[in-house]
């Protein structure tokens, strides 16, 4: 099946975590919410934001991952099964057609993971772009940054609350819009 390069899917997750950044015994790393946003290649537009709030199935939302995400236990626990939310992907985006893009590859290796410990199928292709890697290299970066940095290294506002899926995708969606811009002059 031919890769559709009409829009890469811009994907931001947010994960159960602790302070410290290790589980509690007895829990694991959860995707709780998937947020995306689709960028048209075309025209750069983003058509979009969507959040898909996932329920967490090996752990819970605790008050650290609150105070990053804002996201609670009440709210995440009225989400969908996490391969309900693979299956949108899927369905909706056809996130195995297209190619998917996130800031680092945390997002990529969280659902390879996920994927593989909970056995539900992978909802993406065998490509992924890693936008953080790009937009350094595309300003000649020494290192990678982090998205504030690099959204003001191109004078992109921060809209929306970081750490919020929606909220980053959108973000993220606005950076690889400006790299191809520049990449194609």
């Amino acid at each position: 099946m031919a890769k559709r390069l009409d829009q890469v899917l811009v994907i931001d997750i947010e994960s159960t975590c602790w302070e410290g950044g290790f589980p509690p015994r007895g829990q694991a790393n959860d995707i709780i919410e998937v947020g995306l946003c689709p960028l048209d290649l075309a025209t750069g537009r983003r058509p979009e934001k969507v959040s898909i709030l996932v329920r967490p199935e090996r752990s819970t939302v605790g008050p650290f991952c609150t105070g990053l995400t804002t996201l609670t236990q009440e709210q995440v626990a009225a989400g969908v099964a996490f391969k309900d939310a693979c299956k949108r992907l899927e369905d909706e985006y056809h996130s195995h057609e297209r190619l998917w893009a996130s800031y680092g590859d945390y997002d990529r290796r969280q659902f390879e993971k996920q994927c593989r410990e909970v056995g539900v199928r992978y909802p993406f292709g065998p490509s992924h772009l890693n936008v953080k890697t790009l937009c350094s290299l595309a300003l000649g970066l020494p290192s990678e940054v982090g998205l504030p940095q690099a959204l003001a290294h191109f004078n992109l506002p921060l809209e929306g609350t970081h750490h919020r899926g929606h909220d980053d995708a959108w973000n993220v969606a606005a950076l690889l819009a400006e790299v191809v811009k520049k990449m194609r002059g």
